[in-house]
């Protein structure tokens, strides 16, 4: 289909224009509206409450071996939400990506409305980009919601304190906050590889489920072979090798070398997945 540009006429009239088809607005509105969208953001939401009853029933965690992130979860509000990010980011917040980047598509091809949206007319390009937009916004505000909800539900719990660190000493809550902000930053940018392969995979096929599993799939192959340490330095091409890099935000002193080069992986794996995405769209058969 060929893209349709403005003309000044059309602008004065208030004929077609490229840039009124399906606004950003709309698509939102659609995908909120969706029971998928309602149920991630309800587990999104509870599960910090459901960890804070587990602590309330069980106690405070001992330590256990090596020092980790839940022997000093109940030190405080940040310290509770560094530990629901940690134990989630793995498979919760990829299987929240990969839903709302790899279903977005897919849906409405299984369900023959696309051919209805390119027919309104809406240009290929440009339904692309707001379903891109729209499904990146979705994703952006399930990875920050967690964390937001367990500072609530930690200072309720667990009041407001300076953050402990697992190897000893403390951050004060000025300066912890600003490392929150690093580790919440640098998770969004570790999930891009799964929103950019979702997003590719849900332009390929019409099955939401398969969109949505090949990502998910991904992310457990990787980790797969992320534990093989015989592979050595080619771990480190691994998409989510350096998932948990923002680790190093919590010593004494951030450590920035990991988390540049798992920034440096996950966007360059992301612009060629969203690459491949656009270049598949451009000719795939929608009518049939």
């Amino acid at each position: 289909m060929s893209t349709t540009t403005e003309s000044p006429s059309a602008a004065r009239t208030g004929g077609y224009a490229v840039r009124r088809t399906l606004p950003p607005r709309v698509e939102a509105v659609r995908q909120l509206r969706r029971r998928r969208t309602l149920v991630a953001f309800a587990i999104l939401l509870v599960l910090p409450w459901v960890l804070v009853a587990a602590f309330r029933i069980g106690g405070d965690p001992g330590p256990d071996q090596a020092p980790s992130l839940v022997d000093v979860a109940t030190s405080g509000a940040l310290n509770f939400a560094l530990f629901t990010l940690f134990v989630s980011a793995g498979f919760l917040l990829v299987v929240a990506v990969a839903l709302f980047c790899g279903d977005t598509v897919a849906a409405e091809a299984g369900w023959s409305s696309l051919r209805y949206l390119l027919a309104a007319p809406v240009p290929r390009g440009r339904l692309l980009r707001i379903k891109l937009v729209v499904a990146l916004g979705y994703a952006t505000l399930a990875v920050l919601c967690l964390p937001a909800m367990a500072l609530v539900a930690g200072t309720v719990a667990f009041g407001w304190n300076d953050v402990v660190l697992p190897t000893g000493g403390t951050v004060p809550v000025d300066a912890a906050l600003g490392r929150m902000a690093i580790v919440v930053g640098y998770a969004l940018v570790a999930q891009l590889v799964v929103a950019a392969l979702a997003f590719c995979l849900s332009v390929t096929t019409d099955s939401p489920l398969g969109a949505v599993g090949g990502a998910v799939g991904l992310v457990i192959v990787s980790n797969i072979l992320d534990a093989v340490t015989a592979l050595g330095s080619a771990r480190d091409f691994l998409p989510t090798h350096w998932s948990y890099a923002w680790m190093d935000a919590l010593q004494a002193d951030v450590q920035w070398a990991g988390m540049a080069k798992g920034t440096a992986v996950s966007v360059s794996y992301s612009v060629v997945l969203l690459a491949l995405a656009f270049r598949r769209f451009r000719g795939k058969d929608v009518v049939s």
